[in-house]
């Protein structure tokens, strides 16, 4: 995609969308007490406005407005205790302690609570004031923060009513685009002079993103009553795009071989060239396809693929008569890729229908690929304890931010030195490597902003000039605070410096509070996570193996049910294939952070790379497994198949058994499916049962590999279990 058509595929994004609506929501309160002549007062209406914008994330209608009344409440009861502790400092202090554990136990129901709770620090923070108010100005205080977050939750759900799809339609876009960068990565596996290891890197860690944009589209488009019982072209299209493009992600992880040996065996014939660029055109249409998608045009494809598929297929002859090789590899590819513009094609074939004729024979109950999560006072009494990570982080959040309270009195920078716990709040993460990330990204991003911000007060003197300015920065502000985070400082310190510069307050006195108060609080919260309760990812990480092991081991037994003869619904196969993509890129995600900690807190990173990467191929050829068997006739199903899947079902579920279950984690139960005994009878030597049993004997080794990578690490860390008390 050029650089013209990602800038206008930004413009078209949700991101931009929500920069645009937190801004608006932000600026018109402070505007119109401004005409009145009361700024001070808009900017507390603008506060309120604010905060609940930045709890209004995506995801379902209901969720949306819960979340934003939830926020609403944490808000008025954060600023109130706040406002009638802030006479006395000692009761302050106790209460900064007592509401900051409180408010970060809120992730244990997952992020929107998080932010929620978030949020509710934020206020707290922003309402610390040592003058002296009396009870009618505390109400009025949070009348005017009141007003504020209801005419933001009016203003969104406003714009929802006009545009309801629009916001899963933007993040579908989203997602699309994800596989397309993940197929794009996958072609350069044929690229001669590509790095393996490092695609394979790259791979892995593009899945994290693919699985959690996929993860959103689900939770939008599966929990929304309006577009599952829609009947109208958009919902359904919508439906249907996105299962699609699962599917077509599906096929990408299959096509998965021994890259290395196909560079070498077929690296000098020039075929791989044509494979490297069809895969490149096929990331390209995806691109192409969002792009439409998210600017709502009806989509029309950018390339003929029949070209590409015939070109491929004249090398491959080419190959054979000329060098004498065996291409059966390549004309497995050579499959996967023409499956691939099959579900392109597909769902340009949408566009195309009516209503009616988009429902599919065998529907997949959307209800069962969402979590039904309540809100249960058993799961939060069961986190209030020091094995729980969310636990340990509210504990070291409240300490911090005590001593970052306590700092701010004796170090006397100026009057705003809440900037210290602002910073502790945004940098301090459950995780040394989160918190490391955002560390950097805030100092780097507040130093920059700050010396931009400087330059612009100092050369532009048109109020005029610095409140489209303002603006500009707001929205940019805004639209990048969940994509990237240090750009999004960048543009939020001049912004907040050309605010105060409208109060008439010293811009340059207070840009130096905020770089040495970031610096304070930004040492704080790093230091932090090496002593007080520090979590180090390699405690946590056999239990995402675990449960990567479980799925996998799931996936796998959906080949057995269907070799020996038992009906497979679409719902549990696409549940197994779901948990499978969740799991993997938990594990990937978790190695990530694992491998960016202190050296010395780096156990078995050697190891834990080699499980990953093992589980990566074992995903991939279990994809491919499983669209054989599906795929294949049932005379060329034998008993020697059922053999084989049971003894790799059988290593699988002792390479389970290694590891302790977490505290709370549902028991593993093997599968036990009959199989019919005249299985045996079909001796059939056909290509397909041969390249079927040639697969399940490949995953099997890796089973076998992966049983001896888990023995090694349980068995390095049995000492510790022996000596522990």
């Amino acid at each position: 995609m050029n650089k013209a058509k990602e800038i206008q595929n930004f413009l078209y994004s949700q991101y931009f969308t929500d920069g645009l609506r937190i801004t608006f929501g932000t600026v018109i309160p402070a505007l119109v007490f401004s005409w009145f002549g009361d700024l001070q007062l808009g900017i507390t209406v603008s506060l309120g406005a604010m905060v609940v914008g930045l709890s209004d994330t995506p995801g379902p209608l209901s969720h949306r407005r819960n979340g934003m009344l939830m926020c609403t409440a944490v808000v008025l009861v954060s600023a109130l205790i706040t406002n009638l502790a802030n006479s006395v400092p000692l009761l302050l202090t106790l209460t900064i302690v007592l509401l900051s554990f409180f408010f970060s136990m809120f992730a244990v129901y997952g992020a929107r609570a998080s932010s929620v709770g978030t949020l509710g620090i934020l206020i707290m923070v922003l309402n610390i004031d040592t003058a002296d108010h009396t009870a009618s100005d505390v109400v009025a205080h949070l009348s005017y923060i009141l007003a504020g977050c209801v005419w933001y939750m009016l203003l969104s759900l406003s714009l929802y009513q006009v545009r309801p799809y629009r916001q899963a339609q933007q993040e579908l876009a989203e997602s699309i685009h994800n596989v397309a960068d993940y197929i794009r990565i996958k072609a350069r596996f044929y690229d001669i002079k590509s790095d393996t290891d490092k695609n394979y890197r790259d791979l892995i860690e593009q899945q994290i993103i693919v699985s959690e944009h996929q993860d959103n589209v689900r939770d939008q488009l599966f929990r929304s009553k309006k577009i599952i019982k829609d009947t109208t072209k958009i919902g359904r299209l919508l439906i249907l795009i996105f299962t699609d493009i699962v599917d077509l992600f599906e096929q990408s992880m299959a096509t998965h071989y021994d890259y290395d040996s196909i560079k070498e065996q077929f690296g000098a014939t020039g075929v791989l060239q044509h494979f490297n660029l069809t895969i490149q055109r096929i990331s390209n249409e995806l691109d192409h396809l969002a792009y439409q998608i998210n600017a709502n045009k009806r989509p029309h494809s950018l390339y003929n693929f029949k070209t590409d598929l015939e070109r491929i297929r004249a090398a491959i002859d080419n190959v054979e008569k000329t060098h004498h090789i065996n291409t059966l590899a390549l004309k497995k590819i050579l499959i996967n890729v023409r499956n691939l513009i099959q579900h392109i094609n597909n769902i340009y074939g949408y566009f195309g229908m009516e209503p009616k004729n988009s429902f599919r024979k065998e529907e997949p109950d959307h209800s069962r690929f969402v979590d039904h999560k309540e809100i249960d006072f058993k799961q939060l009494r069961e986190n209030l304890t020091l094995k729980s990570t969310l636990f340990r982080h509210a504990v070291r959040m409240a300490i911090v931010m005590g001593i970052g309270y306590l700092l701010s009195l004796a170090i006397n920078v100026g009057n705003h030195s809440y900037w210290i716990l602002l910073t502790i709040m945004v940098i301090l993460k459950p995780g040394f490597s989160l918190t490391k990330q955002r560390n950097f990204q805030r100092l780097i991003g507040t130093i920059i902003g700050g010396i931009g911000g400087a330059l612009i007060l100092i050369l532009v003197t048109d109020e005029t000039a610095l409140f489209i300015l303002l603006l500009l920065f707001m929205v940019a502000t805004y639209s990048l605070i969940r994509i990237n985070y240090i750009v999004s400082v960048m543009f939020m310190t001049p912004y907040i410096l050309i605010m105060f510069s409208f109060l008439d307050m010293n811009t340059l006195s207070i840009l130096r509070e905020r770089i040495i108060d970031t610096l304070i609080g930004s040492g704080l919260a790093f230091f932090s996570n090496y002593i007080i309760l520090p979590n180090w990812e390699s405690m946590q990480v056999q239990g995402a193996m675990r449960k990567l092991l479980i799925a996998n081991y799931h996936y796998i037994a959906q080949a057995l049910k269907i070799i020996a003869g038992h009906p497979l619904s679409v719902t549990d196969y696409k549940l197994a294939r779901k948990e499978v993509y969740i799991t993997t890129a938990n594990m990937a995600s978790a190695f990530q952070r694992m491998i960016t900690e202190p050296k010395s807190k780096q156990k078995d990173a050697k190891e834990v790379n080699k499980f990953v990467v093992f589980n990566h191929i074992l995903s991939s050829y279990s994809v491919t497994l499983l669209n054989n068997v599906r795929g294949a006739d049932k005379a060329s199903l034998t008993g020697e198949h059922v053999r084989v899947i049971r003894k790799t079902l059988f290593s699988l579920a002792q390479t389970i058994k290694l590891f302790e279950p977490e505290e709370g984690a549902d028991e593993f139960q093997e599968v036990d499916i009959g199989v019919p005994h005249d299985l045996d009878s079909n001796n059939i030597d056909s290509e397909e049962s041969r390249l079927i049993t040639e697969q399940l004997h490949f995953l099997n080794r890796i089973v076998v590999d992966l049983h001896k990578i888990c023995e090694r690490l349980i068995n390095q860390h049995q000492p510790e279990k022996v000596n522990s008390p």
